[in-house]
């Protein structure tokens, strides 16, 4: 959802110019920064960027530059009035001779020239300012469009890495149960004048192996895995949704890994993870 975007209008006397940004946020965080006679329009601009941005960090700060001299500043003339009464009185008081420039003096003062500010916008100001917000807004799109198109690729090679490695887990299922069955049996052997039932051991070998079987989790594993596929491939607006299958196949993965008890397992288990934690982070880059 990072991205950045920029439009200007052009009126006769006035320069329009918005730049929209936005970073990554699971739900839609819009602030916007608006000049003074845009305050009255701002819900309404607000609400218009809403409905297209979606969802992201965003920030919309609007700029009106006026392009006329003569209309963009004025003599604050009562301010002028009163500083050089303030400084004639001074004059007379100290016996001091009047200054020989007042206008560079009077001119130094704070406030004795003042921007001429609208209250509000007018009709074509606001027209145009919409206008720029919409084109900024799009070129935010295209830049999120071109970011997404990245990041397709970058959920689909992870995705078929995971579906690779969990390939590779049955290999080691045979040797796994065996492994235990010889453990156990080893463990037993090693207990001197121990008398036990050979049928009743192996139904609790049974039990325990069954505890410790994966394939449920390899299936829903790989069912998440072509789900996040199928997924990408919907319409946009779907990132919530890929994060809460990025979190479901977190669940198989932690549990494969707690039942493998095999360290070829494990090994794959933990590739997976890296796997998945690097999908975890760029799904919140996805609307």
């Amino acid at each position: 959802m990072t991205g950045f975007g920029k439009a200007v209008a052009e009126l006769p006397s006035k320069k329009i110019s918005v730049e929209v940004k936005s970073l990554n946020s699971k739900q839609l965080d819009l602030s916007m920064r608006v000049p003074a006679v845009l305050r009255d329009k701002e819900i309404e601009m607000r609400a218009a960027a809403a409905h297209k941005l979606e969802r992201g960090k965003v920030e919309i700060n609007i700029y009106i530059d006026s392009q006329s001299a003569e209309q963009a500043m004025t003599l604050n003339l009562p301010l002028i009035q009163a500083y050089k009464k303030q400084i004639d009185e001074l004059g007379a008081q100290l016996g001091i001779p009047a200054p020989t420039d007042w206008y560079t003096l009077l001119l130094r003062f704070p406030d004795t020239v003042k921007a001429v500010v609208a209250d509000h916008a007018d009709d074509t100001e606001y027209e145009a300012a919409l206008d720029a917000m919409h084109r900024a807004i799009e070129a935010l799109t295209q830049h999120r469009a071109a970011e997404g198109a990245r990041l397709y690729d970058f959920f689909t090679e992870r995705i078929h890495r995971i579906s690779e490695m969990l390939a590779q887990v049955p290999r080691y299922e045979v040797e796994r149960v065996e492994k235990i069955r010889s453990r156990m049996a080893d463990n037993l052997a090693s207990i001197p004048q121990v008398d036990y039932d050979r049928g009743r051991l192996e139904q609790e070998l049974i039990f325990y192996i069954e505890k410790l079987d994966v394939n449920e989790e390899r299936q829903r594993l790989g069912q998440h895995l072509r789900y996040f596929l199928e997924t990408l491939d919907c319409e946009p607006g779907q990132g919530k949704k890929l994060g809460f299958i990025a979190q479901e196949m977190g669940r198989e993965i932690n549990t494969l890994g707690s039942k493998s008890n095999h360290a070829e397992m494990q090994r794959i288990v933990v590739k997976m993870k890296d796997e998945l934690e690097q999908i975890k982070e760029q799904v919140l880059n996805v609307l």
